[in-house]
């Protein structure tokens, strides 16, 4: 590859648009489980993840970011033989942790299910157990090749498990939900989560693969003979003095996903909701809310992930310069990305979820998810900037501050999803607001360190003013024409919808596009050459 392929841009741009097909698909793939599993099973299917999201965290978080990070500094000094000796620890050490994950959420499904007071989770928990065996494995590979500045397989890797689930998991939850006089929530709901199993098992296969091209490449690289060969014991040391801040860190919003999901329903059954109401308003908010939540914050997930190895190889060359400029062009990016997807998504929150879930949910429970969106997605702007400087830290071996700061952060959404949760005026109204506050406390700090420890004068009107502003003209421009040219969604048919998003969306980024070149909020200069080119003779 060449020094551009290898830039930020390049890596975020491979990564960035295949996590947002993947989210793209991940949200298309909810529609039609939503109608096979129903509105019930969504809420068992939500309710399931948190437990196998803090799981995958606590064993396979760390390592990955730790092998991308060492891979790029010994490779960046001409040591390929250690790098090979790092990846060969590091597998060996996420290949027991999968081991011991998966037997122990398998062993443990009954009790699981029992401390969420809702047996038909035990099905899914035993599902998607073996998941976390192969999704720990595969990681240790994507972290080899991240390491190598080669962020296509990992691209590939994660379409494969979204195309899988689509064509393996949505059959097996029809199947399951027939077994029966009656629809069968919990054999669907678990048929669901083994097909994600397969799909993950598939996608492992072809990184495996993957593997081997690459590590023939690596042999090839020179070595540097005056290079001392690190002892396991060092290389031990080495991944979990990286490893285990990240971990902890990573875990932290997990295991808040965790507690709300033993924490909210309660509270909304203790102030007077029916037990069987807050596991739909539940699973709205856990499903079609989060789920489109996450589909621009691919991106962000992207830039975290390129930024780690690119802060890093700037530090082991010792150049202060690239390193401030590589973490201007990442907040730069974050907030161009964020802005936008913040006001657009808020605005056309309504419409969406009309057009993805109508036949999934009664409209009452669609229209409160309605109101949970339009906040909600207003934490996608936070949530990149959360992401580009924990990325950044990471990089410069800090990686205990985003840790810390994410905690915090945390702790104040836990207790506000208790104060405002329990309150029956509020009720699950109060989660996004909690997720705004948990964000704004992480991003703060976080903006501090980075400009601390990279040497980047930090501009509040090239990453928050000028991103702002295009968003706001872009965001006024979309509301009016939703407003006036199709009004309330409830009223429009299903073709006439999907007409108005993709027509307010064509718009909207055109129109941001256009505005955000104008103004110099984006720069022609930091974006991949083809697109440059295009740029260039669209502008001439």
């Amino acid at each position: 590859m060449t020094q551009k392929e290898k830039s930020i841009v390049g890596g975020v741009s491979i990564l960035g648009v295949a996590g947002i097909i993947c989210k793209v698909v991940g949200v298309l793939y909810r529609i039609p489980l939503t109608n096979i599993i129903t509105q019930d099973g969504m809420g068992v299917y939500s309710t399931v993840y948190p437990t196998y999201n803090l799981l995958l965290s606590i064993s396979s978080a760390g390592l990955p970011v730790a092998i991308s990070r060492m891979m790029a500094h010994y490779v960046t000094r001409n040591d390929p033989r250690n790098a090979k000796r790092i990846f060969s620890v590091a597998l060996r050490i996420l290949l027991l942790l999968g081991v011991v994950t998966s037997v122990l959420m398998f062993a443990l499904a009954g009790v699981l299910a029992e401390s969420h007071n809702d047996p038909d989770t035990r099905l899914g928990f035993m599902a998607i157990a073996p998941s976390l065996l192969f999704v720990c494995v595969m990681s240790a590979y994507r972290g080899f090749l991240q390491g190598q500045r080669n962020m296509v397989p990992t691209a590939i890797s994660q379409l494969i498990e979204q195309i899988g689930r689509v064509f393996v998991a949505l059959p097996l939850a029809a199947v399951g939900m027939r077994q029966g006089e009656t629809p069968n929530i919990a054999l669907g709901v678990a048929g669901a989560l083994l097909g994600s199993t397969i799909a993950e098992g598939v996608s492992l296969l072809y990184m495996l693969l993957r593997h081997r091209r690459s590590s023939s490449a690596l042999d090839e690289a020179v070595q540097d003979p005056d290079a001392p060969t690190l002892s396991t014991g060092r290389i031990l040391s080495q991944l979990m003095l990286v490893a285990v801040p990240i971990t902890l860190g990573a875990c932290i919003v997990p295991l808040a996903g965790f507690i709300d999901s033993h924490m909210i329903r309660p509270l909304m059954v203790g102030s007077g909701i029916d037990k069987d109401v807050a596991r739909i308003l539940y699973g709205a908010y856990t499903g079609p809310v989060i789920t489109l939540i996450n589909v621009p914050t691919a991106i962000a997930m992207a830039m975290g992930t390129n930024l780690v190895p690119d802060i890093a190889v700037g530090l082991a060359r010792g150049d202060r310069d690239f390193v401030a400029r590589e973490t201007g062009i990442g907040l730069k990016m974050a907030a161009v990305i964020g802005f936008p997807c913040s006001i657009g998504m808020s605005i056309l929150a309504k419409p969406i979820l009309y057009m993805c879930y109508r036949s999934g949910y009664e409209v009452q429970y669609l229209n409160i998810a309605a109101e949970l969106l339009q906040v909600s997605a207003l934490t996608i702007v936070l949530f990149t900037m959360v992401q580009a400087t924990s990325g950044i830290l990471q990089g410069a071996g800090k990686q205990y501050i985003p840790m810390i700061t994410l905690f915090v952060g945390v702790a104040m959404k836990i207790g506000l999803n208790y104060t405002l949760v329990r309150d029956p005026q509020i009720n699950i109204h109060g989660a996004p607001w909690a997720s705004l506050l948990c964000y704004t406390v992480s991003m703060v700090p976080n903006l501090y360190y980075v400009c601390k420890y990279t040497g980047y004068r930090f501009s509040a009107v090239d990453i928050v003013l000028k991103p702002l502003g295009c968003a706001a003209v872009m965001g006024g421009v979309v509301w009016a024409l939703w407003h006036f040219c199709f009004g309330s969604p409830d009223q429009l048919s299903g073709v006439v919808l999907m007409a108005g998003i993709i027509l307010c969306v064509g718009v909207g980024v055109v129109l941001y596009a256009f505005v955000a070149l104008a103004s110099r909020t984006i720069n022609v200069e930091n974006l991949p050459g083809k697109v440059q080119r295009i740029v260039r003779r669209f502008m001439k």
